[in-house]
Formats: C-alpha cells, sequence, structure tokens
C-alpha cells in the first residue's frame, strides 16, 4: 500500500505492522501449547497457509523467554528439505553454548554427550523450534524423536515443537510414521470463522488514526462480505489492502461491496487453491496421489477421466481438504 492510499483512509501503519491479537482461542492454544512443551517431546503446530503459525510461535517463545523456565533454541535453516539431525544439532549448540568460538563436535557419538552435558549444565528444559516443517523429511522426523528420547535417558526435559501446513499433520498420521506420530501432540490453528469479523475491526483500528472508525474505512455489509469470503488472516490483508488501493483510485469512501466483489479472485475457492493452501503443490500432490505430475495436472483442469478422477477425489478427501 502507498502512502496515497494510506493517507486517503487514515492508516497510519501497514497491516504487516499490526500486533498479535489475542483472543479466548489463542489464549487457550497458547497454554495447550505450553503446557505440552513443558512435559517434553514432539508438539505439532499445523494451520493452512496465511494462519498465523509463526506469529503464534513467536508469542509462545516470547512468553517462555519472559518466564524464564524454558530455554528456546530454533532452528533458522530456510531450506527445511535440506535439513537433517546434524543441522538440529547446530542449531542447538548455537543457542545453548555462550563461549566464544566453540566448535560442535561433528563425530556422531562426541555430538550426543557433549549435548548431554549442555543439558545438565543448563539444568532447564530445553524447547528446540522448527517452523515450515512441512517440508523436513520423514527421516529428521524419526532422528528427532530418538533425539528426544536421548534427552530423556539423561533425565533432561527436550521438546521438538514443528509447525507446518496440514500436510504435516496428515504426514505424522500415516501409518508408515506411526513411530514418530503415535509420539505426537498434534494442535491445529483454525481461526473460527465467526471472528473474521473481529479481525477485520481490529486490524483496521490498529492501524488507522484514533479517530478513524473501521465503518469510516468500509461499509459494515462490505465488511462482512470480505470476512465471510475468507478464511485466514493473510487472505484477509491481502485482499482488504486490494481494496484499499482500488477504491482510492475510484475515489470511493467507504469500500463498497462492489468493489469487494471486483478485487476477490473468481477461483478463491477453487480445488487448487485449497489444496496450496493445505500445502499440496504439485510435487506434493502427485506424492500423496501416486500419480504422474501430467495426470495431476489434467485432474486439476478438471479433464481427467470419470473413474480416475473419482479415485482422486477420495484421496484427497482423506486428507481433509474435500
Amino acid at each position: 500500500m502507498n502512502t496515497e492510499v494510506m493517507d486517503f483512509f487514515g492508516l497510519q501503519k501497514s497491516f504487516k505492522q499490526a500486533v498479535f491479537l489475542e483472543t479466548a482461542y489463542s489464549k487457550q492454544l497458547i497454554q495447550n501449547i505450553k503446557h505440552a512443551i513443558s512435559n517434553g517431546g514432539i508438539i505439532a503446530l499445523t494451520g493452512m497457509v496465511g494462519s498465523g503459525k509463526t506469529t503464534l510461535l513467536r508469542k509462545i517463545q516470547q512468553e517462555l523467554t519472559e518466564e524464564k523456565q524454558i530455554i528456546i533454541a530454533r532452528s533458522l535453516s530456510t531450506d527445511k528439505k535440506r535439513v537433517t539431525i546434524s543441522t538440529l544439532y547446530t542449531a542447538l549448540f548455537l543457542d545453548l553454548v555462550k563461549e566464544k568460538n566453540f566448535n560442535a563436535p561433528t563425530q556422531p557419538e562426541k555430538r550426543e554427550r557433549k549435548f548431554l552435558e549442555l543439558l545438565k549444565k543448563h539444568d532447564k528444559p530445553v524447547a528446540l523450534f522448527i517452523d515450515e516443517a512441512h517440508d523436513l523429511h520423514g527421516q529428521t522426523l524419526i532422528s528427532l524423536k530418538r533425539l528426544i528420547e536421548l534427552a530423556h535417558d539423561g533425565s533432561r526435559t527436550l521438546s521438538v515443537i514443528v509447525a507446518g501446513h496440514p500436510k504435516l499433520g496428515n504426514e505424522l498420521k500415516r501409518s508408515s510414521m506411526e513411530e514418530v506420530g503415535a509420539r505426537t501432540q498434534i494442535f491445529t490453528l483454525c481461526i473460527p470463522k465467526e471472528s473474521h469479523i473481529r479481525y477485520c475491526e481490529w486490524l483496521l483500528k490498529q492501524c488507522s488514526r484514533k479517530e478513524i472508525k473501521p465503518h469510516d474505512i468500509i461499509l459494515p455489509e462490505a465488511l462482512e462480505l470480505l470476512a465471510n469470503s475468507l478464511v485466514t488472516p493473510l487472505q484477509i490483508n491481502h485482499y482488504l489492502a486490494q481494496a484499499l488501493e482500488k477504491a482510492y483510485l475510484t475515489g470511493c469512501k467507504p469500500i463498497t461491496i462492489e468493489i469487494i466483489q471486483s478485487v476477490l479472485a473468481p477461483d478463491l475457492d477453487g480445488l487448487e487453491a485449497k489444496l496450496a493452501r493445505n500445502g499440496y503443490g504439485l510435487g506434493a500432490l502427485c506424492e500423496a496421489l501416486n500419480a504422474k505430475s501430467s495426470d495431476v495436472k489434467t485432474y486439476l483442469r478438471g479433464q481427467l477421466a470419470s473413474g480416475k478422477s473419482q479415485e482422486f477425489n477420495k484421496e484427497i478427501h482423506k486428507l481433509g481438504i474435500i
């Protein structure tokens, strides 16, 4: 959003600068996850693209840091497909060791023993946070399970919090991943539909001047249409910003239903869009359906033979998407 649009509607900061919206739902979810962390083990937080997982993780880390009862470690590697247990040991050593010029052991036996020494030295539970974990390899998840067992055998508490798209939860529920999945507490971030209007109003209040009311910016019926048409905060931020820009160009204030209708994508609720929001791009979908990319592309275009299409529908239904 450019400054002209912001000035026109009385906004003083962008939507990206809005702080965390605390609700009864988010408070309870945070408390549940923190309780799980205090007990150790693998904790998974899943939610659609743009549902606020990363924001929620930041809030949890902030609270744990302020409480000073649990040591926070984070994996910052951006290429999660290449992350191995060695990568995660490196992350743990970097956050747990305060000595300068420390060289983390690379030989497995020495590495594990040094890690146990660090846990004993700190004498506090440790929580390792891994965002975008839907791209982690299955073997890495299995190794994390063994890492937690190692800590437990040393009478120490280690939690690994993995966050990712619903695909992560589906992977953990597969029978082939039972070794890890059966030991994982899975929490799902799903903002209730009835909270969307409240989120829209909160967002506008956060970002506008004090004297500006949400309905000075967007008509109540337009706000309701926007809120009821979308499923995640990211979508709301995106389409509301588009509506503001279009309304500015046409000199329309407050935003009307017609403006909202004009900016909403026609394929917003299409199957391909729903799959993408759940973490199933073409590659992941081919793997889930055990199908060739050409067949999947034909299916997404609605041109696959009916028998094969029904087979795909059944498998996607198992994923909880349709």
